[in-house]
């Protein structure tokens, strides 16, 4: 008897390290996609900017990223489901993510900036597979603490590739962040490739049922907050603040800089939504973020120097560290295995119409006012919008 019980012991302590180790093979893989994502991201704007002739035009270009991967990720959900198979998808990403680089390192113009930035949209669509693939290996009870995991080891691997990207500017030009990036995402993919995938079981999903799914309040309501964080987001931090640092005089390395603080202020948010969600819950969390983001966003509006510019870029970062990773394991906490690729291909694929709506819009309303005009409206809307959906998502919680 006691035999036995050392052997399933051992057995037990064999699969444990096993699956450690997948972890950290999956994590370095994460790591690896969002560097090679965003090496390029902190001047991308600047050096799109420097081959159109308009705002509006570079809102477009900036605005393809969410508008594919948000097109692109529903039905990739579903599918992944339907098959049972995370993986092929997320190894499709990350050759997305290498041609996406070259297209836009290679362009001349607004036409070959346009298609490179819709293929790292498409790339990045495989982020809702890698996200269930990740929490698979972890009780399903555990969604929320793996999502704060990947979401802190997506924001390393941007903060890595950021504090990076001035460097490289200096050192060959914009084009040699495009390059390395392409050598990133060949590595990540390297760490996905090895061993076999867990299977998971296939869906035999009718179209009620996902209509019921989408609909079910905790998935819809975090999707829509996720879709207005990112908005928020997408219309500041990463396409217009480095546009309105550069008026008040920032130079690459400083752009760098800005763009890297403020992936390091998101990290450090997922870390104390991770302490807090213990003591408050997650729900409690999320109307004070949208408040303090609301209020980064208004600092950007009235920014006289580049001191106003980083102290926006804090909230708005620490604001979406906190609020973003509960609201995305909010979305799957009570959703059957069977049916997580569904609902998380949802909330990635309506808060990546965030993303496209956030350059899209502000680069209209940034062509018809300013920049600065258009922070001011975004703050407006970030503050209503947020207070009134975090209201309606704590009063609808299932217990």
């Amino acid at each position: 008897m006691i035999v036995k019980e050392k052997q399933s012991l051992t057995a037990l302590d064999g699969t444990v390290s096993k699956n450690r180790f997948t972890i950290i093979r999956y994590a370095l893989a994460v790591f690896l996609f969002w560097a090679s994502m965003y090496l390029y991201v902190p001047t991308l704007p600047i050096y799109i900017r420097e081959k159109v002739s308009t705002l509006s035009m570079a809102g477009v270009i900036l605005s393809m990223y969410g508008l594919w991967q948000g097109g692109v990720r529903f039905p990739l959900g579903i599918l992944a489901d339907k098959i049972g198979k995370r993986k092929p998808f997320v190894i499709i990403g990350f050759m997305f993510s290498a041609a996406g680089a070259i297209l836009m390192a290679k362009a001349h113009g607004a036409t070959g900036l346009l298609v490179g930035r819709a293929v790292t949209g498409l790339a990045a669509g495989s982020w809702v597979t890698l996200v269930v693939m990740f929490s698979a290996l972890y009780p399903s009870g555990e969604s929320m603490r793996a999502s704060t995991i990947i979401n802190t080891v997506n924001s390393a691997g941007m903060l890595a590739a950021s504090i990076t990207t001035g460097w490289l500017n200096n050192l060959g030009g914009y084009s040699l962040a495009f390059y390395a990036a392409t050598g990133l995402a060949a590595a990540g993919a390297l760490m996905i490739i090895p061993g076999k995938e867990a299977p998971a079981p296939a869906a035999n999903t009718s179209l009620q049922d996902i209509r019921h799914l989408v609909l079910r309040r905790e998935v819809l309501l975090s999707s829509l907050l996720g879709a207005l964080a990112q908005y928020a987001v997408w219309a500041t931090a990463f396409s217009f603040i480095p546009l309105l640092a550069r008026q008040l005089g920032a130079a690459d390395v400083t752009q760098s800089m800005l763009l890297s603080m403020n992936i390091a202020i998101i990290m450090l948010g997922n870390l104390t939504a991770t302490y807090l969600v213990r003591y408050f819950g997650a729900l409690r969390l999320i109307a004070p973020s949208f408040v303090l983001m609301s209020a980064g966003i208004a600092i950007a509006a009235l920014a006289r120097s580049l001191g106003f510019v980083f102290a926006a870029q804090v909230c708005t970062g620490f604001a979406l560290g906190i609020n973003f990773p509960l609201l995305m394991g909010w979305s799957i906490k009570s959703v059957r295995e069977e049916q997580r690729s569904t609902a998380m291909g949802f909330f990635q694929a309506v808060y990546a119409a965030g993303m496209f709506c956030g350059p899209w819009l502000s680069g209209l309303l940034a062509e018809a006012s300013s920049i600065q005009g258009m922070f001011g409206i975004t703050a407006a809307l970030c503050l209503a919008a947020g207070l009134v959906g975090s209201r309606r998502l704590s009063k609808k919680a299932p217990n």
